[in-house]
């Protein structure tokens, strides 16, 4: 009967304890709540629009850091004037917007609070026209008048607030079963408020673009050019057994939500003056002639299955038919279906001691197995096998000056490891100097704008492309052709020239 009575007691205690949190976070919740700038509803916010503000302030440098600035100040001035455009069409008008465009040939756009908006290079490579750039734009700016960033930052907030509570109050939640709840119950909140701050961005940046002369359906013409090169990367992906992941948001996934998407976009068309809205396409063509695609040359040069780096002053081969991946401080080769992996990193030398002593000291390895001295293309370096997470690997070092590029290759499944173990070794004996006469390898491939001419074909302009991975369908993707459309005489389209030529 004891155990019983305090049983009941203690259940009585709990139930009053969580009364008390919901009491406390339902007035957290209320003093929370701020006016959205778009509705003019009641929208629950932690944070007060001069901290909005000052969290683009603080994390703007960083990204520009980060991806570098694309070193054009026209093609900057350009997106900035189309920018401000949009924005003074907006719903918060009175904010100072800042429009980049970001060194990276990666496919993405994205806003910070307060009207810190970004486009990469790589994007605009495959939009065709100013309005196709306006929806970007358009989309990413409404994110910033709807507070999306602020109020997915609230929702997070207040998700690990309401555990913290109850934690503190309900010793219960502590155990590993309810905390988990929570964060399960976080994460459904926010990817809730993800697909729905993408459909209400679309809608936002399809009225904007309405109000500034542009046709809304430009919103839906850029979904279609992302959508396209997804199903593309995804398929190469595939091939190589590696996991895609391309633009953010809608445009790219959540396809049941194409209805309610179409249905936002026309809705816009009562704010355009469709008669006369402008395309832009001739004109945004001109202005993204002789823009780099592809890897910059700060970065490193990818060509079929070799690597050139002129600032670094070094080449690289690696097996055939293996995918490159090209990161800010890494190399990363995968094998066809993601059986092997080799990746390549450079450190400074600061001893003089030997590639061996290299190993033990800088990468902490006390013993390799079978090692063994390597000497090729005039450079010296060590090699042997280790484990690494419980999977036989190849560490190499290998000597270029007054750095040391360290090599880490192996097999997905261990049984495959000899199979693999040669390419991998073969790969760090390829690095070489790059001579001066060998720096145009290193020059970074270009778009090229021409008039197509009567003979021109995709097939034609892909025998010819220093594109090497699948290179008619890239220049379909391009001109927004794919998956078979045709060139058309007397129209501009977009091809790439080599950095050699």
């Amino acid at each position: 009967m004891k155990c019983v009575n305090e049983l009941c007691s203690a259940r009585s205690k709990l139930q009053s304890l969580g009364r008390m949190v919901g009491a406390l976070l339902f007035l957290g919740l209320l003093t929370a709540c701020a006016q959205n700038p778009v509705t003019g509803g009641r929208d629950f916010v932690m944070l007060s629009e001069n901290q909005e503000l000052e969290i683009g302030r603080q994390y703007h440098p960083q990204l520009v850091e980060q991806y570098g600035l694309y070193p054009d100040e026209a093609l900057q001035a350009y997106v900035q004037e189309l920018g401000e455009r949009l924005a003074a069409a907006s719903h918060r008008d009175h904010l100072v917007y800042r429009f980049t465009v970001l060194d990276s040939p990666v496919i993405n756009a994205f806003a910070l609070p307060g009207g810190y908006i970004y486009i990469t290079r790589g994007l605009m490579a495959y939009l065709n026209s100013e309005a196709e750039l306006a929806a970007v734009l358009g989309h990413e700016i409404g994110h910033v008048t709807a507070r999306h960033g602020v109020r997915q930052a609230s929702a997070a907030q207040a998700a690990n607030l309401g555990y913290t509570i109850g934690a503190i109050l309900v010793p219960e939640l502590r155990a590993a079963p309810s905390q988990q709840l929570f964060n399960v119950l976080g994460g459904a909140l926010l990817s809730g408020y993800g697909r729905e701050h993408e459909l209400e961005a679309d809608r936002l940046g399809a009225e904007y673009l309405a109000r500034t002369g542009y046709k809304p359906q430009a919103m839906i013409d850029v979904i279609g050019v992302l959508k396209d090169q997804a199903t593309f990367a995804e398929a190469e992906a595939q091939k190589q057994g590696r996991d895609y992941q391309g633009y953010h948001g809608i445009f790219a996934t959540h396809p049941d939500n194409d209805t309610r998407l179409q249905q936002v976009v026309l809705a816009a068309n009562r704010y355009a003056n469709l008669d006369n809205a402008r395309v832009g396409r001739e004109d945004y063509l001109r202005r993204i002639q002789g823009m780099v695609f592809g890897d910059s040359e700060a970065q490193g040069i990818r060509s079929g299955n070799k690597f050139f780096h002129r600032d670094m002053r070094f080449a690289l081969t690696f097996p055939e038919n293996w995918h490159i991946e090209n990161n800010p401080d890494s190399l990363i080769a995968i094998a066809p279906g993601g059986h092997a992996v080799i990746q390549m990193g450079a450190s400074d030398l600061n001893r003089r001691q030997t590639p061996a002593e290299f190993i033990e000291d800088r990468l902490k390895i006390s013993r390799l197995q079978d090692g063994q001295v390597v000497r090729s293309n005039g450079l010296e370096g060590y090699t042997g096998l280790t484990t690494m997470q419980g999977r036989q690997v190849r560490v190499t070092v290998m000597y270029l000056r007054d750095k040391a590029f360290i090599f880490v290759g192996g097999a997905r499944e261990s049984r495959q490891f000899v199979e693999f173990d040669k390419d991998v070794l073969e790969t760090a004996r390829s690095l070489q100097e790059l001579a001066p006469e060998q720096y145009h390898l290193a020059r970074a491939h270009t778009i090229e704008v021409v008039t197509v001419g009567p003979d021109d074909t995709y097939e034609k302009w892909a025998r010819e492309s220093p594109i090497t991975n699948s290179p008619e369908s890239q220049l379909r993707l391009l001109n927004g052709d794919y998956p078979d459309g045709q060139l058309v005489p007397g129209t501009l389209a977009k091809r790439i020239r080599g950095g050699s030529e």
